[in-house]
């Protein structure tokens, strides 16, 4: 008999803990209540069984609400528990249930690091189009993401215009999201146009829209919009909540999953208020702030301790799960960039994100490296090896080999060796160097970033062709130049 291989994981809390959290958040949101934003969610979420909590702006008609548990309950039992993605034909490529793992590189960075002129940058069309080849191309990386925001494009349009270049040029789903609340009708007839119809794209999701409730207890007017109107869509929603430790958040650990899960959890109200069943992630990009400098480290140990919470109050809850992990606050491509993205990647695989973005950026979650995504997607293959776990491949796993081998000899040629070894070790690029010392095929040693734009270099020179057919690439032409020139530009930015 073979022994099945074991999936490794790791759990940072126990699950009465988790229950503890659960049981805390439901008191929060059934005592102290979220603060809704957007009119028409406060309004119809009093028609489900929410109650004003006191704190209404009644001219604008918005307020806290409270929800009692019974409705909160309900709602989680319409919100499914896997959710499939598609990608731009059409394949199904993306499976976010149970500890499934999916590598996505974030969203909306503002800047861009430019080796060449060893600087941050604002990115620009043709930075944003490199970016998305650049994802296609690398293995690891099941999704896009809309993940530099462009500035030769009107600011009202970037949301919408982020998407067009991923759906454009790339052949992969996108995790986007939107800033404007504008944006939403243009992003998703785009989205529609690609997959063929608004049923087809309910069937068959190709982007995910991530979701930012406002610490501490609040949901605003624009993000509450945008999940209502996903829902409606069939469009998952991502809720991304972002507790600080002891600015925007308790100061324990704890306590910040505890209102993180508040939070998320009115989310999944007000998505299955708008739409039973729609589909819905629990995510987050938690900090623990550094108290010295007053900032959002995203490479703290503690940081991801916190995320690492926050999937498992999701998963008792059966849904699917999402964190930022894998980011570095190092503003190079350095020993701490290789650091911090290694143990977010390696952690976040071995607790079962089923959707992990973040692989690729830098500096407190607003700068973007292509040399970096190169190298964490090398970093997101050796997680991926890890979960795989050990297999027996043989009945007899070494005892007939060795007994059949005479003194001194080896087992490089032998049937077994060509068999196993593609399936036993993962082989990463030429951005990780595993040459001997003497290797006479370089000169010269270069890092990991020159090996890194080496590789860029060549993924960027290739010919890239798009998923889309011409036909279509013109018609999402049309729907963004017309979108940018009611928003008073001239037109599409030259590629």
């Amino acid at each position: 008999m073979i022994a099945p291989a074991l999936r490794p994981k790791v759990k940072i809390i126990s699950d009465d803990f988790v229950e503890r959290i659960i049981v805390e958040a439901f008191s929060i949101l059934e005592k102290v209540g979220i603060y809704i934003e957007n009119p028409d969610a406060y309004q119809h979420l009093q028609a489900c069984g929410a109650s004003a909590a006191g704190l209404e702006d009644k001219e604008k008609g918005i307020g806290r609400l409270t929800f009692p548990r019974k409705m909160v309950e309900d709602a989680l039992n319409t919100a499914p528990s896997a959710i499939q993605l598609w990608n731009i034909i059409g394949d199904k490529c993306c499976d976010l249930s149970g500890d499934m793992v999916n590598f996505d590189p974030g969203s909306a960075a503002l800047y861009l690091y430019d080796r060449k002129q060893q600087k941050i940058r604002k990115p620009v069309t043709a930075d944003l189009i490199d970016f998305v080849h650049l994802v296609d191309s690398l293995p690891n990386f099941n999704l896009q993401s809309t993940a530099l925001v462009s500035s030769d494009v009107l600011e009202a349009c970037g949301d919408s215009y982020r998407l067009y270049l991923a759906l454009r040029e790339g052949s992969k789903p996108v995790i986007t999201g939107t800033f404007e609340k504008a944006s939403f009708t243009v992003m998703k007839e785009m989205l529609t146009l690609v997959r063929g119809g608004a049923a087809e794209l309910k069937a068959k999701p190709l982007a995910i829209f991530d979701a930012c409730p406002s610490p501490p207890l609040m949901w605003s007017d624009l993000t509450t919009q945008s999940v209502m109107e996903a829902a409606l869509a069939g469009i998952p929603s991502e809720f991304v909540s972002m507790p600080l430790t002891g600015s925007t958040a308790p100061m324990s650990l704890s306590g910040a999953v505890t209102q993180h899960a508040a939070e998320t959890l009115c989310g999944i109200v007000i998505a299955q208020s708008a739409a039973a069943g729609a589909p819905v992630i629990w995510g987050g990009s938690p900090s623990a702030m550094d108290m010295r400098f007053g900032t959002t480290p995203m490479g703290a140990i503690e940081t991801m301790m916190i995320d690492m919470a926050d999937v498992a109050v999701g998963k008792a809850l059966g849904l699917p799960t999402h964190a930022y992990m894998g980011l570095s606050d190092a503003k190079r491509v350095d020993y701490q960039a290789g650091l911090e993205s290694a143990m977010g990647i390696l952690l976040a695989a071995l607790s079962g994100v089923n959707m992990v973005s973040g692989p690729g950026m830098m500096d407190f979650e607003s700068c973007q490296s292509f040399e970096k995504l190169v190298l964490d997607n090398e970093i997101c293959g050796m997680a991926y090896r890890l979960i795989e776990g050990m297999a027996q491949r043989d009945s007899v796993m070494a005892l007939d080999l060795l007994t059949a081998l005479e003194p001194g000899g080896h087992l490089l040629t032998h049937p077994h060796t060509l068999k196993w070894f593609r399936d036993e070790i993962y082989s990463p690029g030429k951005s990780i160097d595993r040459r001997a010392r003497g290797s006479q095929e370089f000169t010269e040693l270069p890092t990991a970033e020159d090996r890194a734009a080496a590789e860029v270099e060549k993924i960027l020179a290739q010919d890239h062709q798009p998923a889309l057919n011409e036909d279509l690439q013109k018609e999402l032409d049309n729907v963004m130049e017309a979108e940018l020139k009611r928003a008073g530009g001239s037109g599409l930015p030259e590629k």
